[in-house]
């Protein structure tokens, strides 16, 4: 534990000589990121830095859940288009489309969803469609 700040020393000149005295104690050597650049040094100063960083560390969203539903479904079509099989385009239909239908017969608070389920066979069919594309262009390369 520090010692208390002796009367007649500036806080400055206290706070340095502890900051020091522990360096070449080494009690500094075996942080997280020792070494490494601080991150953010190239950007502009943003008050709220450390809110959107723990938010960001946690997953933490400050919108309304129908938003942040709306988001959901929006990165589950994101996720179908690129998936491996249609196995994987089913079920992230049938889990964002498990939680539409949950938001839809208990409303949580915020704006109004204005989602519906996702009609699965549509997404395989793009998903599918999509697929004949790529397999085009890469054979025409």
């Amino acid at each position: 534990m520090t010692d208390r700040k002796p009367p007649g020393v500036s806080f400055e000149t206290w706070v340095d000589r502890q900051i020091r005295e522990a360096a070449e104690r080494g009690e500094f050597d075996d942080l997280p990121g020792a070494g490494q650049p601080l991150k953010g040094l190239d950007k502009p100063y943003d008050e709220m830095w450390w809110v959107r960083d723990k938010m960001e560390r946690e997953s933490l969203s400050c919108l309304p859940p129908t938003l942040t539903l709306r988001k959901e479904a929006e990165d589950a079509l994101a996720a179908a288009r690129g998936a491996r099989s249609e196995r994987e385009v089913r079920r992230i239909v049938a889990d964002i489309n498990d939680k539409i239908r949950e938001a839809l017969k208990n409303p949580p608070p915020g704006p109004p969803l204005g989602l519906s389920p996702f009609d699965a066979e549509k997404v395989v069919g793009n998903w599918r469609a999509d697929l004949r594309e790529r397999v085009r262009k890469r054979n025409a390369s």
